[in-house]
Order: structure tokens, then sequence, then C-alpha cells
């Protein structure tokens, strides 16, 4: 993949690896009107960080604050990122290579605005575009929380793995779980240390990608039944409760290349938003109840395991993440409507730690309950 030193001129050579004629096509005008990237002189960058700042965000010249300014660049960051990101899939998809998914149950991935810059060759660009708008880019950077998304050592191998898998041009995913809060805050009152919760969302993210149409159902609790199917014995898991997995997805660039890889992240959200019947008899806790059991599984990053509670929070947490995983790898494994026995050769699933070692037994449960795979 050619390195973006010229964003036009490059997608020019680019983009035809992969699109098919289309004379005739319905959509042919859609296809040519995407057929371009977004150029990265300082001018256009201008215009596309006033068309987020006034319509994306609905900020007026007037009253543009340091963070919707941070909001508008990096949304008009992530557009370039989406168009690689595309391309980089309908080219994977094209080829068909073995796909390798990384499991991690969390992620220490960092600030992503100079990182996306960085990897884009388009730093200096930025920079030159945001001083004639009267804000210096080091300022923009200061405005990005850093992801919730993990801890110490552990997440920040994983977030090196997938820039590595991005920059050495590998067909890669990551895979974990979107926390409204993190791990926590650490703070020194009266000389004592107190924890706090992150909220690293309180000023939204522009970078991720809300996928309303990924959602996955995701089973606890319950209980097993066995019927004969044609003389072989079938067990259906049905009961108990039932949330959905939502996806949220997240471009990673490469270094100098235009493979961008994608970390998509689970949140768990609830099959009945609000109970309403509850609610019109006054049992107004009853109501949001679902809700809240849901928003439990994918609140806080490794929640406190000292109690039964907490032991089965975590359990609940490292099953919604792997079920969801395994069911989307599946999912588009079977897109080419394959057989199953070239699974091995065209999918790679690798387990940071132990915390998705459930990925075995799911799949195999999947495999056998979904797709009649005999054990």
């Amino acid at each position: 993949m050619p390195r973006r030193d010229s964003v036009a001129s490059a997608a020019k050579l680019y983009r035809p690896e992969y699109q098919k004629s289309i004379e005739g096509d319905t959509s042919s005008k859609l296809w040519s009107l995407m057929q371009e990237y977004l150029t990265a002189d300082a001018q256009t960058i201008q215009k596309n960080i006033v068309n987020h700042l006034e319509h994306t965000l609905a900020h007026t010249r007037f009253a543009a604050s340091r963070n919707a300014f941070y909001q508008a660049a990096a949304l008009s960051i992530r557009d370039r990122l989406i168009e690689s990101w595309n391309d980089t899939q309908q080219f994977i998809t094209a080829q068909d290579p073995k796909r390798v998914y990384y499991l991690s149950l969390e992620y220490l991935l960092g600030r992503a605005m100079r990182n996306a810059l960085i990897n884009m060759d388009i730093e200096q660009n930025y920079k030159e575009a945001v001083e004639e708008l009267g804000v210096q880019l080091e300022e923009l950077y200061e405005e990005e929380l850093d992801p919730g998304l993990g801890n110490g050592g552990l997440g920040r191998l994983a977030a090196c793995f997938l820039d590595s898998l991005a920059t050495l041009n590998y067909p890669a995913w990551g895979y974990g779980i979107r926390y409204n809060y993190g791990i926590f805050k650490q703070l020194i009152i009266d000389s004592a240390q107190v924890e706090i919760p992150d909220h690293w969302l309180e000023k939204d993210n522009p970078w991720e990608i809300v996928r309303n149409d990924v959602k996955y159902p995701i089973r606890f609790y319950g209980q097993v039944t066995k019927k004969w199917v044609e003389s072989v014995e079938k067990s259906k898991w049905e009961g108990g409760e039932i949330v959905l997995a939502q996806a949220h997805d997240y471009p990673i660039p490469g270094f100098n290349t235009f493979n961008t890889v994608n970390l998509r992240l689970w949140k768990s959200v609830p099959t009945n938003e609000f109970d309403f019947s509850s609610f019109n008899q006054g049992d107004y806790f009853r109501a949001l109840e679902a809700r809240q059991k849901a928003e439990f599984i994918s609140s806080v990053l490794y929640p406190n395991d000292s109690t039964p509670s907490g032991k089965e929070l975590r359990l609940k947490q490292q099953y919604f993440f792997v079920s969801a995983s395994i069911h989307d790898i599946l999912r588009r494994f079977g897109k080419k409507k394959r057989d199953w026995s070239l699974l091995p050769s065209k999918v790679a699933i690798q387990l940071n730690d132990t915390h998705p070692a459930l990925a075995i037994i799911e799949l195999m449960r999947i495999l056998v309950d979904y797709e009649n795979f005999a054990l």
C-alpha cells in the first residue's frame, strides 16, 4: 500500500485496485463522488473544521470554545481515517487473506489526535491550518482525554500490537469493551490517595463510530433443555437474562501506510430500554431496572472482586465481550458462504492474557448450537 505523501494522487492509484466496473450501475454517481480522498492542504482542512464546527456541532463563529475546536478538528481527522479504513476493509475483503483477531479486556491507547496526524504525515498541514484559525495545535492536543480503556502494561501491550499490525499491513481487528468510566483516577487529598471515577466520555468522544446496526444478544443464567432430533440429542440454552452487545469502532491507522485496522469495542445495552407498564404503575425503579443491569457490565474496568457480586460481574464482563466478538468473527467468515473446514485457514484469534479464555469454549458452543457441529 503506497505512502500517503499526496493524499489525492495516491488515492487515484489505490482505490481502483479493488473497485469493480460499475458501467450502467445505478450507484455509479455515488461511486464517482466517493472516488477521491479529501486533500490535506490547509484551505481544505480549514473548510472541513469549520463545517464540523457549524453543521455537526452547531457552534457559531461568536461562541466556539477551545473544546469545540478540538472536536471539530478531531472529526475532520476522523473523516480521513474513515476513508482509509473503508478502503482497507474493502481491499482485505477482495483479497480474502487469513485475518487475525486480537481479544483483550483492556487497551491503553493514549490520545488519538496526534497519533493519527503523525501516522498520516499531515501534522504540519494541520498545524498551519488551525493557526490561521487562531488556535494552536498543541492546545487542541491538551483538550483530548485519554480513553479509559486500560490500566497498565497489559493494556499498553494490546494498543502497541494494534499499532504494529496496522503499520505492518496485517488484516487485523481488535476486540474489547467500551467502558463508561475506565478504571479510576487517583488524586491526593489531605495527604491521602483517593480514587474517583474516570469519566473520560464526559465531553463526548469524536473518534468512535457508533454501530447501531451491529448488535448481538448475549444470554446469562437460564437453563439447558435437551431433545432428540433425527436420532441426535440436541441441547438448547434458554431463559435467563439477555443483554445486547453494541459495537463501537475506532480506526487505528498504521504509520507510513494506508492500512487502517479496526478496534471494535462492545457496549452493553438492554433489550428493553424502558418498562412502560412498571412506570405507569408507579414502580419507577423497576421501569429502568433492565437498563441499569445491562449498563453495569460495561461500566468499569476491573470491578472490585472482593465480594461474590464483584466476582460475578467480572465473569459476566469476560463472557459478554468474548461471546459478542466470536459471533462477529464467525459472521464475517460466513459472509462468503464457504465450508467451515476453511475456518482455521482464514481466522486466527489471539487472546491477550487469561481474561478472554472463555472465547475457546464459546467458539465451540456457537459452532455446536448454531452451526450444528457434532462433538
